[in-house]
């Protein structure tokens, strides 16, 4: 097992702990020197919170142990391509490189939608590689997703049934 698979199978491990939570399963992890020293996975429905994100979360309790909010030696893995918003966290905390399994279709700002990252015009780029566990990313975000689209189905057949009688 690679070094970048052993980290992403934390964030993974993470984003298990969010799905049994209901929260959209996407977790992170901080890495220095060799060293887990944030993690996050998402709360936005428990903290309800916008900016409760699986990356906010890892690089603020990073930022915390460093007593810094310059990333510089450090390194974030996720298990969902970052957003726009955790992908502006990122180039702030001056992380050098991003490492994510899955991406993002609709609201991917590293490779899907945007390329915020590795943008010429800001005062900061991150080297990103992505596809690390991508498939076991995905199957554990699409498994949330059509989980929830059952429930949705069998709420709406309990409910028409108890309106015809």
């Amino acid at each position: 097992m690679t070094r970048e698979t052993e980290y992403m199978k934390i964030a993974l491990d993470l984003a298990e702990k969010a799905r049994e939570m209901g929260e959209v399963p996407v977790g992170a992890v901080v890495v220095f020197e060799n060293r887990v020293i944030g993690k996050g996975f998402n709360k936005r429905e428990s903290a309800q919170s916008p900016l409760s994100h699986a990356e906010i979360e890892a690089i603020s309790e990073a930022a915390a142990y460093l007593k810094s909010w310059r990333l510089e030696d450090c390194e974030l893995y996720v298990t969902l391509e970052p957003c726009i918003m955790c992908s502006g966290a990122i180039v702030q905390s001056r992380i050098p490189k991003v490492y994510f399994g899955a991406r993002d279709p609709k609201a991917g700002g590293v490779r899907s939608l945007y390329t915020l990252l590795e943008d010429e015009r800001l005062n900061h780029r991150v080297e990103v590689v992505e596809g690390i566990l991508a498939v076991e990313s995905a199957e554990l975000l699409s498994g949330f997703f059509r989980e929830i689209r059952e429930k949705q189905k069998l709420s709406k057949k309990q409910s028409e049934s108890g309106n015809l009688e």
